[in-house]
């Protein structure tokens, strides 16, 4: 987007498939038309009886809009063409648009939404692996083992539905311009009888077959190199809205941190390119998951 007031850069059309990235988009595109007409945040806030910081939010993308507001602000940034009004209020109507996985918003945190509505809309994502094949891999009597922390008896009772919203998050890999997934594993991951042999080995046979896909690619680190390029896992979300920056997605127990500085990608992306530099190529890969695979059905882990 050159120009903020040129409406070619920021048509519907140009948008994402999810709702969190036109939020982005719209948020930005309200951002440099402030900014052009030389409005303060506090300013901009006043206009829609709003603080700052709700302008803030609204500019990141991390709040909905109301159509009011975008209304009074196009006004006070001096927006008057009906047409380009008409544009931004059809970009407020679909940033609005609930996600899919809202549905389930009963059986995962708020720092986990954020987290779906962006893996929905990323064109490529990058993620290293050291103890879980990711969620987007995973089989079912894989995920339900993890969900159970290996205690079907003790299921909690919302069980089912954590596992049919990871089946679900699973359809971007499919289906017409599905997302482009490079997996980078540890090769303990393959060995760590999650749910029992059984499970581990159709979940192994079921990565094999993933990696014949044409837009995923998965690399295996041999043991002897593992642990030297990164202390953890982690995942980078790219975008092909060049409005939005790449974001790095890092789990812990209690929550997760979104990272988007300059400085966090060129630490991150440098750590992705050691990562494929010491893990098998993905032919070599899918050889070792193979080999793996023998020695698992052997009894040997």
């Amino acid at each position: 987007m050159e120009e903020a007031g040129n409406s070619e850069d920021v048509t519907p059309s140009a948008f994402g498939r999810g709702s969190t990235a036109r939020r982005i988009v719209l948020g930005n595109a309200l951002r440099r038309l402030r900014e052009q007409a030389g409005i303060s945040r506090a300013e901009a806030g006043y206009q829609i009886r709003a603080s700052d910081s709700k302008v803030s939010r609204l500019e990141l993308g991390r709040v909905a809009f109301k159509e009011r507001d975008v209304v009074d602000l196009l006004t006070m940034y001096g927006i008057t063409d009906e047409g380009e009004r008409e544009m931004f209020l059809g970009m407020v109507r679909q940033a609005n648009q609930p996600g899919w996985w809202r549905r389930y918003s009963d059986v995962m945190p708020n720092w986990f939404q954020d987290y779906v509505g962006l893996e929905e809309s990323a064109s490529r994502i990058h993620c290293y692996e050291l103890q879980f094949v990711p969620g987007l891999l995973q089989t079912e009597a894989y995920a339900r083992a993890i969900a159970t922390r290996g205690r079907p008896d003790f299921a909690p009772p919302d069980i089912e539905r954590r596992i049919t919203l990871r089946m679900q998050r699973q359809r971007i890999l499919t289906g017409v311009n599905p997302t482009t997934l490079w997996v980078v594993l540890d090769e303990s991951v393959l060995r760590r009888p999650i749910g029992g042999r059984r499970t581990l080995l159709d979940q192994i046979d079921h990565l094999i077959e993933s990696a014949r896909q044409p837009n995923i690619t998965i690399q295996v680190v041999p043991k002897q190199l593992s642990g030297y390029a990164a202390e953890g896992s982690f995942t980078i979300l790219r975008f092909s809205e060049p409005e939005l920056p790449d974001v790095i997605y890092i789990e812990h127990l209690g929550g997760a941190l979104y990272l988007d500085s300059l400085d966090d990608m060129e630490l991150y992306g440098r750590a992705l390119d050691r990562l494929a530099v010491d893990a098998e190529t993905p032919d070599n890969s899918r050889q070792l998951m193979d080999k793996i695979r023998s020695e698992v059905a052997a009894g040997n882990l």
